[in-house]
């Protein structure tokens, strides 16, 4: 982590980003790439951030911006500028960062803008839900990388319809199951006292997360949660390790008092005593994209509190069901799966979907492989501004220069092996389709 000219910056501000970025950075250090680790301070108390680099083996970040809370506009502001000035000072061949926050949009834009080549880890996630702040800086910092690490293959084809080329598109697996496989045997460690502490018995509580502000800033729907909540513990015990943010809103609404009678509710936990008590629930309940990919690792039943979901997988793998915020459908069906645990027969088919555990090590080594190989694009359009985008036969057209965008099978169907492609969605200038087309 010497900061040398063209070593690799890493930046990272929230728990997901540090949990997720170190099987990336234990398997740089593996390979000796040199790099510099930048915090921007996004999630500030102990309990939400540092924490986890002492569990996970993380260094002490080079530099902290130390941002801490804000609007969406002066937080990302803030990463932004200090972010540039980093760059300035260091000098990276490569920036990389993760995920959907506002430290990923400001470090995607701050990059980009000095130039310097963004590479952006879980690219191409989308709930389609342009009401969510992550889902617009997932857009934005996929558009702009010239490296997309896609976690799975529907995250590529993601990435492909939004105009990504294939070759800045690469698909390595999801780090979360590196995590997991890595401290699977050491979680369950963490969970026995605190679950005794809780009064609950293994493998017979609900466990509970809630933290986007489509929940926590929406009253209505805040008191839907909590009304489910009370009702689900008279059945089994409940426990919520909560987020500030969670915790403001409960008290801003009056709906702490009435919850702390029925329901345990923790404060931020360690990663491991977290993935502790997951690892024992009966269900889990949550609106975190996060938790849906840990759950399904491990074969925990989910429900998810939203309308919507960035980790179709999850579902497809038969663990996770998309229930939305009434409390009557939250209730009916976790009690359903409480009484029917043949619901998680399934559970072996998330690594699959997920990963195979080497995501860490195969966006390690692509890093390494770019290091002052790669540059922020300029075209040169001089002969021809005229850019289409038109569908060609794969190996059957007579076009010179163009770039793939997508590959389709025979039935039309989107697909990433080139052997099966069929057609392309190619881009290419306007005068030398028309040579195509004359050649034809």
């Amino acid at each position: 982590m010497s900061g040398r000219s063209n070593s690799i910056m890493i930046v990272a501000g929230t728990r997901p980003e540090a949990i997720k970025l170190a099987p990336v950075i234990w398997s740089l250090e593996k390979l000796g790439v040199d790099y510099i680790f930048v915090w921007s301070g996004q999630h500030y108390d102990y309990e939400m951030s540092r924490i986890f680099f002492e569990q996970l083996g993380l260094p002490e970040p080079d530099v902290d911006i130390d941002v801490k809370s804000g609007s969406h506009a002066e937080q990302t502001a803030k990463i932004m500028i200090g972010v540039e000035k980093i760059i300035e000072r260091y000098k990276p061949s490569i920036v990389v960062a993760l995920g959907d926050t506002n430290t990923t949009l400001a470090t995607a834009l701050a990059s980009t803008k000095t130039l310097t080549p963004f590479a952006h880890v879980e690219a191409g996630l989308r709930s389609w839900d342009r009401t969510m702040p992550e889902e617009i800086n997932r857009i934005i910092a996929d558009s702009i990388a010239e490296l997309n690490f896609a976690p799975t293959q529907l995250a590529a084809i993601n990435l492909m319809h939004s105009g990504v080329p294939i070759r800045k598109i690469f698909v390595t697996g999801n780090t979360i199951v590196d995590v997991v496989n890595r401290y699977k045997d050491l979680i369950y460690q963490n969970a026995e006292k605190l679950i005794s502490t809780c009064k609950a018995e293994p493998e017979r509580y609900v466990l509970v997360t809630i933290h986007r502000q489509e929940n926590t800033d929406n009253k209505e729907r805040l008191e839907n949660i909590v009304n489910a909540l009370k009702e689900l513990s008279r059945y089994l015990p409940v426990i919520f390790p909560t987020h500030p943010r969670t915790i403001k809103r409960l008290e801003a609404y009056n709906l702490l008092g009435s919850l702390k009678s029925n329901v345990s509710i923790l404060n931020p936990l360690g990663y491991f005593e977290f993935l502790g008590l997951l690892s024992n629930a009966t269900i889990v309940l949550t609106d975190s994209g996060g938790v849906q990919e840990e759950a399904c690792i491990i074969g925990v039943p989910t429900l998810t509190l939203r309308y919507n979901t960035e980790r179709p997988e999850t579902v497809l793998a038969g663990t996770n069901i998309v229930i939305g915020v009434e409390a009557v459908n939250i209730v009916k069906t976790a009690l359903e799966i409480i009484k029917n645990q043949s619901y998680i027969s399934r559970k072996g088919n998330c690594q699959g979907l997920l990963g195979d555990g080497k995501a860490g090590e195969r966006i390690a080594s692509i890093l390494r492989d770019y290091v002052d190989k790669i540059r922020v694009e300029e075209s040169d359009i001089r002969k021809d501004p005229y850019i289409l985008h038109v569908l060609l036969d794969y190996r059957e057209n007579n076009c010179v220069s163009y770039e793939i965008i997508s590959f389709y099978d025979e039935n039309g169907i989107p697909t990433l092996d080139p052997h099966n492609a069929r057609k392309i969605l190619a881009r290419i200038p306007r005068s030398e389709f028309s040579e195509c087309l004359r050649k034809s």
